[in-house]
């Protein structure tokens, strides 16, 4: 087997387990801080829908839905201070690295991220067993609401003329 093969097939899967979980936005705000600082806390509240009765994607989806989120927060994530020295452009989050910040806590699946190698990642993300979701970002900006529109298939709207120019169509 090739060294890290098998951790990017099962990267990969869990990637195909979150496109297939079905969720619903409960809430969702940003707060700048009102200590002075550039830093915006951004957070939302999902619900997991099933099939069956909501929650259900819990029991086969917790673990995709939680790595899809970090992966595109750790690509979004740049370096913040002196991180630079760790930081890397073409890197990638791994399975590895989601076990690293990942916990069980109270009944609660929780993802904890600050600096991934160089990148200031700063999302938090707890999955209960009735499939309530609660994610938090500091210092990101509004990025989660375009992560959850990703999800939900929207294409973010991009650059594709002069300056300023973006594609209506996404």
């Amino acid at each position: 087997m090739v060294e890290g093969h098998g951790e990017r097939e099962a990267g990969y899967e869990l990637l195909e387990t979150a496109v297939k979980v079905e969720f619903e936005i409960l809430a969702s705000k940003s707060t700048p801080s009102h200590a002075g600082e550039n830093i915006v806390v951004t957070t939302a509240e999902i619900q997991l829908a099933g099939e069956d009765e909501p929650g259900t994607d819990v029991e086969w989806g917790a673990f995709g839905f939680m790595f899809a989120l970090a992966v595109q927060s750790f690509h979004d994530a740049r370096p913040r201070g002196v991180s630079d020295i760790d930081f890397v452009e073409n890197d990638e989050f791994t399975v590895a690295d989601l076990f690293r910040c990942l916990r069980y806590e109270r009944g609660e699946l929780r993802f904890t991220s600050d600096y991934v190698r160089g990148r200031c990642m700063k999302t938090d993300v707890t999955i209960r067993p009735d499939g309530k979701v609660e994610i938090e970002t500091r210092n990101r900006g509004e990025s989660l609401f375009r992560w959850l529109d990703r999800f939900k298939g929207k294409k973010p709207l991009t650059v594709v003329g002069g300056e300023g120019e973006t594609d209506p169509s996404g």
